[in-house]
């Protein structure tokens, strides 16, 4: 029998960095601040919370109101995360395209960010997804069987039709969200992930 479709909300986006060891995240405090007073997303933008001391945890975070951005260290996989946390309308494509959309914009503005001087690269083919709300998508090998048939025509525009993986990683935490990690056989710019969820 199929496992029930899950309507995936509060997803999270997380893009893998190249070269994590030469990323310094003192910089993106002042960066930040200054998105916050530029209003360079959508979203409204609040507050910044530095959790470098942190081993292992959320590195800097820009808190909004609908959603936070940070470079997040979270089980020492450095990387670029969105976390959506107001509900969004639409079906569980809208919320994948939105929250891969928000995570790749932020990532495309520190990659062209002159304070970090090109060291901060998505390494173009590791995307985690994670979704924030432990009712809807309990961390499960059963959740993975509900939302595979969203995450599979999600990850075949993502990555325009090239072959890739979805891994669920069944031996984590039961209490630790829900994840699954794609990955694509060949690289792709910031760019281009984008150009391909817009097409």
């Amino acid at each position: 029998m199929a496992a029930a479709r899950v309507k995936l909300q509060h997803v999270n986006v997380k893009l893998m960095l190249k070269d994590p060891a030469v990323v310094d995240l003192e910089p993106l405090i002042p960066i930040f601040h200054s998105w916050i007073s530029g209003r360079v997303f959508e979203e409204m933008l609040l507050d910044i919370a530095d959790y470098r001391h942190v081993p292992a945890g959320p590195g800097v975070v820009l808190i909004g109101h609908e959603a936070d951005y940070s470079v997040d260290n979270t089980g020492n996989h450095l990387g670029i995360r969105y976390n959506r946390k107001a509900a969004l309308e639409g079906d569980s494509q809208d919320a994948l395209r939105q929250a891969a959309r928000a995570a790749l914009t932020a990532c495309k503005h520190l990659e062209e960010e002159p304070r970090l001087g090109g060291k901060l690269r998505f390494n173009g083919q590791e995307i985690e997804v994670f979704v924030n709300d432990r009712l809807v998508a309990p961390n499960s090998a059963a959740t993975f069987e509900a939302v595979r048939p969203d995450l599979e025509p999600f990850a075949q525009k993502l990555f325009r039709g090239e072959k890739y993986s979805l891994t669920y990683d069944s031996g984590r935490d039961p209490r630790s969200l829900f994840s699954v990690a794609l990955k694509s056989s060949r690289p792709f710019s910031t760019a281009d992930l984008l150009q391909n969820l817009a097409s």
